[in-house]
């Protein structure tokens, strides 16, 4: 069993009212029960976290270094494009991250093509709508899976 921390970035507390027509219709209280279940179901535990703010989730990054989470989902929104700083404490804490993003990027105005990001995540989910949650819980279930794997042969 490990412990997962799903991370959302700035105006995600706003699904399913905001722009449904881009980011769907299901509100992020929703997302984050559904991915409890699902990570319980995968046999490991699974913190939410939300922040409007730059600073709590530099703030809740370092804070699951010392919880010893194993994986991060990180939805940064809008960070993704700013945030040198979040990037920084990716960086520090070493910790495995997928970032997942509910449209798809690259589709949409050309400032949304470059991410901070991307280059230093395992993985990378763009355009599932809320469904991108769940195989992100999947993904981070079998790098976890393997990682015990590889630690028990050494």
């Amino acid at each position: 069993m490990a412990d997962f921390l799903l991370l959302n970035g700035p105006n995600l507390n706003l699904l399913g009212s905001r722009e449904p027509d881009v980011y769907g219709a299901t509100r992020l209280d929703d997302i984050e029960a559904n991915c409890i279940d699902v990570a319980r179901a995968l046999g490991h535990s699974l913190d939410c976290f939300q922040s409007n703010a730059e600073h709590e989730l530099i703030d809740r990054v370092q804070q699951a270094a010392q919880d010893g989470v194993a994986f991060i989902i990180f939805n940064p929104g809008a960070f993704t494009h700013t945030s040198i700083a979040i990037r920084d404490a990716f960086l520090a804490v070493a910790i495995p991250f997928i970032e997942i993003h509910l449209s798809n990027t690259f589709a949409r105005e050309e400032f949304r093509h470059n991410s901070y990001f991307s280059d230093i995540a395992e993985s990378c989910l763009f355009g599932f709508g809320a469904y991108g949650y769940e195989l992100a819980l999947q993904a981070a279930s079998e790098y976890a899976e393997r990682s015990i794997a590889n630690a028990e042969e050494e």
